[in-house]
């Protein structure tokens, strides 16, 4: 119990305080001739009050406005301190460290697996140049250092055949990938050519990109950078091979194979002699579309020939 007592000739003021309430004493003196002292005591016992005011006395202010917890923070105390400790579901880490545990209704995934959207990390090794390897990925060794004999030269530059070319519906024509590769085969000889790859496949939000180098009879011919569009993360791992291949039929523009197909006259003429454009509805939403087809090509399912949109 503290207690503080100011004493006055007229009047003393004794305040103790405990640890529930206050307690004021009050006494006052007279002295009417020499009478004995007469003494009015007023007790009174209150708990804590946080307004009252002595601006003579800022120690008697601050007694009263103490920063005792109220009733209701003692009471929410003592409820948390009695919250009972369910087990928790967390997992702890080797370090001590809890572990977020996984979603409900989910399968957690394995550490090892990883999002193929992110990008493959497959840079290609770097291997030390020397007198019996070349590093591919890096090196341009051989390029343009003599032409192909010409028996590979006719094989390289010979006209592709009509029946050879496709028409894609929005009347691009293009050879098929596997017969650059065939082309290929018969100049230089199966295992004679190859693509190196001379970097990191880039896999954006859409499309598969990396870049390739040609290599034939151990000579450097072209570097082009392939690409293929994707629909789905499952669908890169084909994405990919279509990378490859689109880098290849561009390396061959260098050796001049097919170049007939970027050649504007050549197109129109073809276009002209081999293609035709007709109107196609879809069997399911009734859509009708105009496309470029072969004159000796069907439409297949699920598009049928119609006569057009006011018909």
């Amino acid at each position: 119990m503290a207690s503080l007592t100011l004493r006055r000739p007229d009047w003393c003021l004794q305040i103790s305080r405990s640890s529930k309430a206050f307690t004021v004493s009050f006494t006052t003196y007279t002295r009417p001739h020499g009478a004995d002292t007469r003494r009015v005591a007023a007790d009174a016992s209150r708990r804590s009050r946080s307004n009252y005011k002595d601006a003579t006395h800022p120690s008697l202010r601050s007694m009263f406005t103490s920063t005792r917890p109220s009733r209701a923070q003692q009471v929410a105390s003592n409820a948390s301190s009695q919250k009972p400790n369910y087990p928790s579901n967390t997992t702890t880490k080797p370090n001590g460290a809890p572990s977020t545990p996984p979603p409900v209704g989910t399968a957690s995934q394995p550490p090892d697996v990883q999002d193929l959207s992110d990008g493959l990390a497959d840079q290609p090794f770097i291997l030390d140049e020397g007198n019996r390897q070349v590093d591919w990925a890096n090196s341009f060794h051989g390029l343009s250092s003599q032409p192909f004999p010409k028996e590979v030269a006719d094989i390289l530059l010979q006209s592709v055949a009509p029946d050879d070319i496709e028409v894609k519906p929005d009347g691009i024509i293009y050879l098929p990938e596997i017969k650059y590769r065939r082309i290929l085969n018969s100049a230089f000889g199966p295992g004679g050519w190859g693509l190196a790859p001379r970097g990191e496949t880039i896999v954006t939000a859409k499309a598969v990109t990396r870049e390739y180098a040609l290599v034939a009879h151990g000579r450097l011919i072209s570097v082009a950078r392939g690409e293929q569009d994707y629909f789905s993360p499952e669908g890169i791992p084909t994405a990919t091979e279509g990378c490859k291949s689109n880098a290849m039929m561009r390396c061959c523009k260098d050796l001049g194979v097919a170049s007939e197909l970027w050649d504007p006259r050549f197109i129109r003429r073809f276009m002209g002699k081999h293609a035709k454009e007709i109107f196609v509805e879809h069997a399911v939403t009734k859509k009708r579309k105009k496309i470029w087809l072969r004159k000796d090509d069907d439409v297949r399912y699920p598009f049928k020939e119609t006569k057009g949109f006011g018909s």
